[in-house]
């Protein structure tokens, strides 16, 4: 889906692009797009964990949740996160694998690499590498990476099939898929499913809970479990349904409780 594709390269490279120039994180996109619009990304990090971050990663976290927080990650170890974007994820996990361990960003965005590269800079990591890339095609060999992150972005994709399939290839074995992202608890109305500008906010992408684990599966994962963490009703939604000309008074008992953000976890065999 190319149209899907160019979408999300302008959304978020806008949204780089506000950070560079110093706008606030409230104001790095509009409120259609998952990043910016409370509840989604609301006290998704402690102080402590962001103190010592540079202010432009912090304004550019446009996630669901904290994937660093899922997972026990230990020094020397091998980390990649989907869909980088201005890097705060990457640069939290290069802290806990340590200067014998190694953290990958793949993000397709130019705007969104820049800002992460200058982020690194700041923050003096030189652990880290961004890579240029999609999450469908990851330019990392096989069995290559200890833990797979990310951060409300394989919703994204079109095809999350190909993208799980691929986590499994390059993860080695025994490695860890420890992602945060919006699922879909019940049957969703087919306006927001049309709706671009929503998928790029990562709810009309969103999979059904059950389909998510099967997907793992099938890619070959066990360990599997989907845990829904923070649910959201109408009221939550308002403001992007009705900037995607969507009567949020008219689907208040289709959306109530259909999305949720939730910490998703497999393994490699």
């Amino acid at each position: 889906m190319s149209e899907l594709k160019d979408a999300i390269q302008q959304k978020y490279g806008a949204a780089a692009e506000r950070v560079t120039a110093g706008a606030a994180k409230t104001s790095c996109c509009g409120t259609t797009s998952c990043g910016c619009g409370d509840p989604i990304t609301a006290n998704l990090y402690g102080a402590g964990e962001t103190s010592g971050l540079p202010d432009a990663a912090v304004a550019a976290s446009l996630g669901c949740g904290n994937p660093t927080a899922l997972i026990d990650l230990r020094p020397g170890e091998t980390v990649l996160d989907l869909g980088s974007g201005g890097g705060i994820d990457v640069l939290l996990s290069a802290r806990r694998v340590g200067p014998t361990g190694k953290v990958y960003g793949l993000d397709m965005t130019d705007q969104m690499l820049a800002l992460a590269r200058e982020n690194q800079r700041r923050a003096g990591a030189t652990n880290v590498e961004f890579l240029k890339g999609e999450m469908e095609h990851i330019p990392l060999p096989d069995n290559s990476v200890d833990v797979i992150i990310s951060n409300c972005v394989i919703n994204l994709s079109s095809d999350k099939a190909r993208v799980l399939r691929e986590a499994f290839r390059v993860l080695r074995p025994g490695g860890r898929f420890a992602v945060s992202d919006v699922v879909v608890r019940g049957e969703v109305p087919a306006g927001i499913r049309r709706s671009v500008e929503l998928w790029v906010g990562c709810v009309a992408g969103a999979l059904q809970e059950s389909e998510y684990r099967r997907l793992l599966g099938d890619a070959g994962f066990d360990g599997i479990d989907v845990e829904p963490w923070r649910v959201y009703n109408v009221e939550n939604a308002r403001d992007f349904l009705i900037q995607a000309n969507i009567d949020p008074d008219a689907l208040a008992g289709q959306v109530d409780g259909t999305f949720a953000s939730a910490f998703v976890r497999a393994r490699k065999p």
